[in-house]
């Protein structure tokens, strides 16, 4: 009985987790709450307004330069030649294709500056599906600007 009641609870446990959503990441679908790109900022502000250790609810226009291999569960995107920002969707309420690396995107959500632990730096890796030998080279905490996604939006293609 006990291993019954497990299972049961098990497989509807993990059927209310999101899983990355089936077919292309296409112009004009949007992922979590509905969102549009009417005031969206370019991403490459974003450092700026949260360089001085604030907290900023913001709509930014970015590309998407890295995802999770795995299910879609964040995405890393473009703020400037130097910085790139990892995006986590909120309370993981929603996933994103697996191809959207290398689209335009409008993202909706809270941004701040973390010191992201090596642990789950080297989590992230493997999500990314990294080479071990590049995921066993990471040995530093580091900081780095972290997006939490209510709403996504692909607005381009490329």
């Amino acid at each position: 009985m006990k291993k019954l009641f497990f299972i049961s609870a098990l497989v509807i446990s993990t059927s209310t987790f999101a899983q990355a959503p089936k077919g292309k990441a296409t112009v004009g679908t949007g992922y979590g709450q509905k969102i549009d790109e009417k005031g969206a900022m370019p991403g490459a502000e974003l450092y700026l307004m949260v360089a001085g250790g604030d907290t900023a609810y913001v709509k930014i226009k970015t590309k998407v330069l890295t995802s999770c291999a795995s299910e879609g569960c964040w995405l890393t995107f473009f703020v400037n030649d130097s910085i790139s920002a990892i995006a986590k969707m909120k309370d993981h309420a929603f996933f994103v294709p697996l191809d959207i690396q290398g689209k335009t995107v409008v993202m909706d959500g809270k941004s701040y500056i973390k010191t992201t632990s090596v642990k789950e730096l080297k989590h992230l890796a493997e999500d990314a599906k990294k080479p071990k030998k590049e995921i066993d080279a990471i040995t530093k905490p580091k900081k780095q600007i972290v997006f939490i996604a209510g709403g996504v939006l692909v607005v381009r293609p490329d």
